[in-house]
């Protein structure tokens, strides 16, 4: 059954995860400029908001997740992946030759 109402959070969350992970699709296919960098980018945001969405859903009825505070079901995903992301940008070798910078 589906409760619009009650989850509507989580429809925002599915369309922002598909028009990220269709960005990320798009640059690869297309080849944008800097296309590695997008798609990195676009991939890794998708992928922590499909895990905001199923710990909004779902984090209450797990065994670690369940003692946390609610916050921490929004907080966490793009707390752990966002530095992965960066990570991945600035060590990724495509990454660095397409942004033209050497970090290392």
């Amino acid at each position: 059954m589906v409760r619009w109402a009650e989850n509507d959070h989580l429809f925002i969350l599915g369309l922002l995860s598909l028009i990220s992970a269709t960005v990320g699709r798009t640059a690869l296919r297309q080849r944008w400029r800097h296309w590695v960098s997008v798609r990195i980018t676009g991939m890794g945001l998708s992928y922590i908001l499909m895990l905001t969405a199923f710990y909004m859903d779902n984090g209450k009825n797990l065994p670690l997740w369940r003692e946390l505070p609610q916050i921490a079901f929004w907080l966490l995903p793009a707390a752990i992946g966002i530095p992965l992301i960066v990570r991945a940008l600035v060590r990724h070798p495509l990454a660095r030759r397409a942004s033209g910078k050497r970090y290392f």
